[in-house]
Order: C-alpha cells, then structure tokens, then sequence
C-alpha cells in the first residue's frame, strides 16, 4: 500500500474555474462546453430522477476531469459511475420516466437515452480488470451539476477509471498526468495502490509518463511511491517469472490481437471480462414486466 487528499471545487456550469491561491487549480484558457438546451435538460432530468430513485451514483467523464485540473473539455455525453448491481434498478426507474435504455456491454455499459442525447451508466472498465462499487460513490466529492446537486468522482477513482484507456484511437495517459500535477500530487495513494491492485505496472508506466512530461515536479508523487513501485520493478526485471502471462490484450486487444490469434499468446482481455462478475441484464425489462415477473402466479404448481 502507498495519505493525503483534496477538497474538490464545486462544478458550475459555464463558469469558468478561477484560482484565488497556490493551492487551487491551474488556469486553463479551456472553455466550457456549450450544451443545446434540450441536450442540458436531459441532463438536469437524468441527474434529478436519480437522485430520486435511491441508486447512488457519481459524476464522472469531462466534469470530474474539470473538477480536478481546470481543464474544459468538449463533451457529448454524461458520464454516470455506479455500481454494477444497481443499474437495472436506475434503467427502470429511468424507462418508468420515458427514456429508452439498452445495456451496451453487459461487463461495464447501459445507457440512458432521449432522442440524439444520452447519459453512459458506467459500472467499470471494459477490460474488466477495474470495477465500482459503493466505495466509490461514497468518494465522491458532493457538488452542482446543471443545477442538481451531486458527488462528483475523486481523484484516485478518477485515474483509475483511465489507466486501461490505452487504446490506438484514444489514450487517457494526459488526464492522469494532468490530475497528478493539478493536484500537486495531494492523493490518497493507498487508496489508488487498492484500485490498480495486481495492474500496478500500467500505474507505474504513467508514473514515468508523467515524471518525463513534468521533471521538476516529480517529488508530486511520493518518494515512498517511487521507491514501492521501482523496488516492485526490479525484484521482477532481476527475477522474471517464466509463468508469467502475455498481458498485451489488456493494453489494446487490436493492436495485439496479432500476438492472441496468430502467435498464440493467452487472452486476458477476454479472461477478465468473461470473469467480471455481476455482469449488466442483457437488456432492460420494463417497469410493467418487472412486476408482473415479480407477482406471485396466480395458478398452484403442478407436481
């Protein structure tokens, strides 16, 4: 295990952050997203229900990235992080209010949607090496979004929910290095050590990323983290397991799917998502078929 945390400041839409003291964030010359006012409606409605229906939830996506480095980004959607076992509970208090919602990937996606606007109910990574759980929720930092008050995603879950975003078509490397250095490195280190768990190799790969995009600041991260994660380094350099498994598919199972099918290499990629358990319904059943499938039969049973 690797303790320190930060206050996180509160989210306001279209109101950019401004720093009154050292301690704050960075000033970004990012602006926040502009949102069709049927899109922010959406929104705001998505957010109230749920707060209303009991699911705990917490806001992640553009809006934690902002909450903790200053930096806008254009953004299309609303990232929602919850619990895996709690999302058929919030897809059907969201369909009882009119909005259509389909399980995407049963290991970590549903979605909630309207029209051309959608809101991402997320349960964890879709490697499947990362999941939510209340813990994560209860992290959260309470905030305003869109007028509805809110928790928004911590630091620590923050990067762990982007360190398996190594894809070819999308890298998340430069939001971990900016939440480190917006930070100043004032994370609960222990608590990423639980997250990353076995994974700590692809911690320790953006510990360098960021250490070789931010030289004078590497005393951000902990010496005690430096020295964790590089004595962890060279026992396994010094000492290679002959055992060890290719985990290249984890990275990008297509940029290494020559290594899987060709070269005959394991596929941890598919190991860990047909492992991640509990997996999303395959699909949403309405508030209507829930009760009647939750009704007593009116017909005894039969020998």
């Amino acid at each position: 295990m690797f303790t320190t945390c930060k206050t996180l400041a509160l989210i306001q839409v279209r109101v950019p952050v401004k720093p009154t003291n050292e301690d704050d964030l960075p000033i970004s010359s990012s602006t926040p997203p502009e949102f069709a006012p049927e899109q922010e409606e959406l929104f705001r409605e998505v957010l109230t229900l749920l707060n209303q229906s009991g699911v705990p939830f917490v806001v992640s996506g553009a809006f934690a990235l902002r909450a903790h480095t200053g930096i806008c980004r254009d953004t299309k959607d609303l990232d929602v992080f919850l619990p895996a076992e709690r999302v058929e509970e919030a897809m059907r208090f969201l369909q009882g209010h009119g909005f259509e919602c389909e399980v995407t990937d049963r290991v970590w996606l549903a979605k909630a949607h309207r029209g051309d606007f959608f809101v991402d109910l997320i349960t964890g990574m879709s490697t499947g090496t990362i999941s939510v759980d209340q813990s994560w929720v209860d992290r959260g930092s309470p905030s305003e979004l869109f007028g509805v008050p809110v928790k928004v995603l911590g630091p620590e879950e923050l990067i762990a929910s982007k360190l398996f975003v190594t894809r070819r078509e999308r890298f998340d490397g430069a939001d971990i290095i900016h939440v480190i250095y917006a930070t100043h490195g004032k994370l609960n280190w222990d608590r990423l050590s639980q997250l990353v768990g076995p994974h700590w190799h692809i911690l320790f790969w953006m510990l360098v990323l960021y250490q070789y995009a931010y030289p004078a600041h590497s005393d951000y991260v902990p010496r005690r983290v430096w020295e964790d994660l590089l004595g962890r380094f060279r026992r396994e350099i010094e000492n290679p397991d002959a055992n060890a498994e290719f985990r290249g598919s984890l990275i990008d199972p297509r940029m290494f799917a020559i290594d899987v099918n060709e070269w005959g290499m394991p596929d941890l990629n598919e190991r860990y998502r047909a492992q991640r358990e509990p997996k999303l319904p395959e699909r949403c059943s309405s508030p209507d078929e829930k009760q009647r499938n939750d009704e007593p039969s009116a017909w005894p049973k039969t020998a």
